[in-house]
């Protein structure tokens, strides 16, 4: 289920703002009803009907994007800078990314017009796995990794307990690639686990989002999400099941 305001505003009707004062003003009605409050939840199978006109449905996509790093991870941004769209001019659907990755941070993005879809997905109860690898400045000591594996305390409260391994270490360099994985998704969090335990992040890309990876792709390059993929992440998230 989603919010009315924000399914009128992905179907193009007008903003979000725009579309909660169409709400107010009386203009929006589902299932033959007058909606005038805000925070009405509705499904694929209600029927909208916007100053009289039945609001179409639209199809579902869903996309895999190898998000490259120096690229935001929105719709658009006032500073013209390129944003996760520009890579899907050519499609007709207004999609969004589920989630985000850095500026900074290149890897796996998941793009869909399905709000349900990405509630579930970026959700923290639904414990979807994410698996970053980060080139870190120094080498950390086992015991430090194991903090994150316990889970560490950050300013916003503790993280949960991460799968962490050292994929390799160059004492000539100062160097270390480590590879973590995680269930949470609060802002910059990976970035921020490492500098807690002392080893800034150098560069970090997320290699795996639940059983999806970047096999086959280049930076800035997608392919659709197949039928059973979406079956299976929808499968995940209601069950917690590893699949």
């Amino acid at each position: 289920m989603e919010r009315l305001q924000k399914v009128l505003a992905h179907a193009g009707v007008a903003s979000r703002r725009k579309s909660e004062q169409l709400i107010l003003d009386g203009k929006v009605r589902v299932n033959g009803k007058t909606i005038k409050e805000l925070g009405v939840k509705v499904t694929n199978s209600d029927k909208i009907e916007v100053e009289g006109v039945q609001l179409e449905k639209e199809q579902k996509v869903y996309h895999l994007l190898y998000k490259p790093r120096g690229v935001i991870s929105a719709v658009s941004d006032d500073k013209n800078r390129k944003v996760v769209t520009d890579f899907f001019e050519g499609i007709d659907k207004r999609i969004y990314p589920v989630g985000r990755l850095d500026y900074d941070t290149s890897g796996l993005l998941i793009m869909t017009n399905d709000g349900e879809f990405a509630n579930m997905l970026t959700h923290p109860k639904f414990e979807i796995d994410k698996t970053y690898v980060a080139r870190l400045k120094g080498i950390p000591e086992k015991e430090d990794l194991r903090k994150l594996e316990r889970g560490i305390k950050l300013e916003d409260g503790m993280t949960a307990p991460a799968r962490v391994k050292l994929l390799s270490g160059d004492k000539k360099t100062g160097k270390a690639i480590v590879q973590i994985t995680i269930h949470e998704g609060r802002n910059r969090q990976v970035r921020r686990m490492f500098e807690a335990i002392g080893y800034p992040v150098q560069k970090l890309s997320r290699e795996q989002f639940a059983f999806l990876t970047l096999h086959g792709l280049n930076a800035g390059e997608s392919r659709e999400l197949s039928a059973h993929e979406i079956k299976l992440l929808r499968v995940l998230a209601e069950t917690g099941k590893r699949v």
